[in-house]
C-alpha cells in the first residue's frame, strides 16, 4: 500500500477487522478449499456458498469504509476510500473484486 495520510488509519481498521471477522475469513477459506474439491456436479453449488461468503465479507468492509468516510469532508472522504480500496486489494484481495462498486 502506498502511504497516504490514511495509512496507519486504514491498516488498524483492517486488523480490526481480520480480527472480528476471523470465523468469516475461515469460512471463506474453507469454502473455497470446498470449490476447488468439487466435483463437477457439485463445483457450482460450492462455489456460489463461496462468493456468499465473499459478499458478506465486502459488505462489512464497505461498511466500515463508508461509515468513516462520512465523518469527512467529500474530498477527503475520496480519498480515503480510494487508499482504503487500494489496502484491502492488497491485504484481503478476495474482498477487493466488488469493493468499489459496495
Amino acid at each position: 500500500m502506498s502511504r497516504t495520510r490514511f495509512a496507519d488509519l486504514i491498516q488498524r481498521q483492517l486488523e480490526l477487522f481480520e480480527h472480528e471477522q476471523a470465523a468469516l475469513i475461515a469460512d471463506c477459506e474453507h469454502a473455497e478449499r470446498a470449490y476447488d474439491a468439487a466435483d463437477r456436479e457439485e463445483a457450482e453449488e460450492r462455489y456460489s456458498e463461496y462468493l456468499d461468503l465473499v459478499e458478506t465479507g465486502t459488505d462489512v468492509l464497505a461498511d466500515l469504509r463508508d461509515n468513516f468516510a462520512m465523518t469527512m469532508d467529500e474530498e477527503a472522504a475520496e480519498e480515503y476510500e480510494q487508499a482504503f480500496n487500494r489496502a484491502v486489494a492488497s491485504r484481503l484481495p478476495r474482498f477487493a473484486l466488488e469493493i468499489e462498486n459496495s
